[in-house]
């Protein structure tokens, strides 16, 4: 068995955001040069998500939308018992919880086998500085 790992690091601009990582992930399983496996994509960090939906712009939209209603930004530590850390983030905690944190995606022939408009996507909830996904890729 074989076994690969990368890590990507972005840096977002803007607070939330979505971004297609779908061909970094396949540029990653070309490059382990497993034909059939798994492959995990999962964010190191507790305020972005890795998830799989459309590359539908106004979807994208919705889903910031629809965050934001259900957690909105509010630095106020009265609003959110994080933010009484020091910190302003509390809202971008809930979001990922929404998101989720992984995927993993199976590897057939070499390539990733996704149903239809399946594409892997990182979601920033509080951009502005770097952050890793993880990319491990196991099989034969």
């Amino acid at each position: 068995m074989k076994a690969y790992t990368e890590y990507l690091t972005l840096t977002v601009p803007g607070k939330m955001t979505f971004v297609n990582i779908t061909s970094r992930v396949e540029q990653a399983v070309r490059q382990s040069g497993v034909r059939e496996g798994m492959v995990l994509v999962n964010t190191m960090h507790i305020t972005s998500s890795v998830f799989i939906n459309d590359d539908e712009r106004g979807l994208h939209h919705d889903f910031g939308v629809w965050l934001e209603q259900l957690a909105p930004f509010n630095p106020d530590p009265n609003h959110y018992h994080h933010n009484r850390t020091g910190e302003d983030n509390a809202d971008a905690h809930l979001k990922r919880q929404i998101m989720g944190r992984e995927v993993v995606v199976a590897i057939t022939a070499g390539k990733l086998d996704f149903g239809p408009w399946e594409q892997i996507f990182y979601g920033e909830f509080d951009g502005n500085r770097s952050k890793r996904v993880l990319i491990k890729i196991i099989g034969e």
